[in-house]
């Protein structure tokens, strides 16, 4: 037979809290599982991250060189056609702030629309970037490709 208290162990809101230098007979007396000497015993010890115990750290052992354009690029972000088909109205004038709104994208982005799908309805897209399958296929249904 399982007593309730036996179901209701694991259900407990909150951890309590390890209550340490309380004497030998806690458990967690005397150094208070901190160990004997050493910057690890001491209050407000923690080491850096790639500490690597008084040697020469990698990352100052390694030469620094070289330019990296990661922080200066251009985030692109892809639409394809059938997007554009689920989710756009036939005559619709889709210029990059409703593309962004509909999509929910980032100012910062700039937007390139694929030509993955198929597209029945008539569209004027506005977009950074076009691929020639999307040209093919929204100038195929009618509508029209702009270049911002």
């Amino acid at each position: 037979m399982v007593s309730l208290s036996d179901v209701n162990r694991d259900s407990v809101p909150y951890k309590r809290r390890r209550r340490v230098g309380r004497g030998i007979g806690s458990g967690y007396g005397k150094t208070a599982s901190r160990g004997h000497n050493g910057a690890g015993s001491r209050s407000g010890n923690r080491r850096r991250r790639g500490y690597q115990g008084g040697q020469m750290p990698l990352f100052r052992r390694v030469a620094k060189r070289g330019f990296s354009n990661a922080a200066f690029a251009s985030e692109i972000v892809v639409i394809n056609v059938d997007q554009l088909e689920k989710r756009c109205e036939d005559g619709q004038e889709l210029s990059l702030d409703v593309l962004r709104s509909v999509f929910s994208l980032s100012r910062k982005v700039e937007v390139k629309i694929l030509g993955r799908g198929a597209l029945s309805r008539k569209l004027i897209v506005h977009a950074n970037a076009f691929s020639a399958s999307a040209v093919e296929a929204i100038s195929g249904a009618g509508g029209t490709v702009v270049r911002v």
